[in-house]
Parts: structure tokens; C-alpha cells; sequence
């Protein structure tokens, strides 16, 4: 019997996983599946428009790289960060092929934020909603950022290796991303 039958599945680490899916475990790489297709399709979800066959189809894409790529997986490193490296990858092509991107960054500067001081007092669901609209008019790059460090809960160092730029860069961007959206939900402070 092979060591690693010892431990059941649902019991390993993700690496532990990943080194079983790399000596060609596929159960163990459905194991990795089933941990985060949820989280990667939530992922696509918010970046690709709210278009839930996209965010099927590009989860199915970063499951069907990570596989082909698994033997290749640098021992050590987050299965997570890996992960969402790829997928963030994906959403900066996707992006790119609509020539998406480079609109909103040379625009982001030049739009002008209303701050008109209307006092509204709302219940938690129409925050959420107002909360959910801005994020999705941030620029692409912001709105991953965003989620990926507020949202999906990744760390600085984490979030600066999936995007590739350094963690200083992701701090100032990160909070260029809530001065934006503090000014567009200003009128619903109280």
C-alpha cells in the first residue's frame, strides 16, 4: 500500500494534494476542485460582468491549465495563490482581447466623482447593493485587487505574486480603490 493512501482526501493540505495530483492522483486533483471552483467561479463572476457561463467557462479554463500544468507546480508555494495567479491571468487576457483595460486605466484619472451630500439613511441590503454597483464601475484592475485581498481574503504578498507587481504598488492601489469607493458611497453616511 502506498503511503498515500494513509490519509484520507479531505483531511490532506492543498500542497499535499497538489503533490499527489502531480505523481497523476486525479482523485486528489478532484479533490482541489472541489475545494475552489466555488471561490475561482465567484471570482470571475464579479470580474467578467456578472456573465455566470463565463465565469463557468473560465473556471473550467484555470482547472484545465492547472492540470495540465500540475507536474510543474513549485513544491512549498499556496495552491491558492497558484490558483488564483492563474485566474487572474485569465481575466487580464479577457480583458485585454476587448481592449478593456487600457480604456478604463487612461480614463480612470480623468473621471470626475460626484460628491453630492444627500443625506439617505438605508438598511444594510441597499449598502450592499449601492456597495456592489460601485465595484462594479471600478476599472478592472482595481475591481481584481479588490477582491481578491477584500474578498477571496488573500494577503498583500499573495495578491502582489498573482497580479506580479510589487506589494507597495498593491497598497497604493488598494487604496486608491477605497478613496473611490468612500467618495461614491459619501452620500450615504448619516
Amino acid at each position: 500500500m502506498s503511503i498515500f493512501h494513509l490519509k484520507p482526501l479531505h483531511l490532506l493540505a492543498d500542497e499535499e494534494l497538489m503533490a499527489r495530483a502531480a505523481a497523476d492522483s486525479d482523485r486528489a486533483f478532484e479533490e482541489l476542485y472541489r475545494r475552489y471552483a466555488r471561490r475561482l467561479k465567484g471570482f470571475f463572476f464579479l470580474q467578467l460582468g456578472g456573465n455566470e457561463e463565463l465565469a463557468a467557462d473560465a473556471t473550467h479554463d484555470v482547472f484545465l491549465r492547472a492540470y495540465e500544468a500540475r507536474s510543474r507546480y513549485e513544491e512549498g508555494r499556496s495552491v491558492s495563490t497558484w490558483l488564483f495567479t492563474i485566474a487572474y491571468n485569465l481575466c487580464r487576457n479577457h480583458y485585454r482581447s476587448n481592449a478593456y483595460e487600457a480604456q478604463l486605466l487612461a480614463t480612470l484619472d480623468a473621471e470626475p466623482i460626484s460628491e453630492q451630500q444627500i443625506e439617505v439613511q438605508l438598511d444594510e441590503a441597499t449598502l450592499d447593493e449601492a456597495l456592489a454597483q460601485v465595484l462594479a464601475e471600478l476599472p478592472a484592475p482595481l475591481h481584481q485587487l479588490f477582491s481578491l485581498h477584500y474578498q477571496e481574503e488573500l494577503t498583500i504578498p499573495q495578491v502582489a505574486e498573482i497580479v506580479g507587481i510589487p506589494e507597495g504598488t498593491v497598497k497604493s492601489r488598494l487604496h486608491k480603490t477605497m478613496n473611490i469607493i468612500r467618495k461614491k458611497l459619501k452620500k450615504y453616511e448619516k
